[in-house]
């Protein structure tokens, strides 16, 4: 019997390259071969973890922003 060898698994994405690609994602700069990539590549839970930590910051920086607008 010969084994036929396992499909390459394509190698995952690091948190620091997730957080990333959601970033450009928020801001809506990703290509389409990058968007390829990363569906083969980033992790569904970091991508999730990274989207919540990066629109908290969001809002974060929007409420800094309006109190010192608004001087409260």
């Amino acid at each position: 019997m010969t084994r036929e060898p396992a499909a390459a698994q394509p190698q995952r994405a690091s948190f620091a390259q997730t957080l990333r690609a959601v970033g450009a994602s928020f801001f809506g700069v990703r290509g389409s071969s990058a968007h390829a990539r990363d569906a083969r590549q980033l992790h569904p839970l970091h991508v999730i973890v990274a989207g919540l930590l990066l629109a908290a910051c969001f809002v974060l920086v929007l409420i800094f922003i309006v109190r010192a607008v608004v001087g409260a």
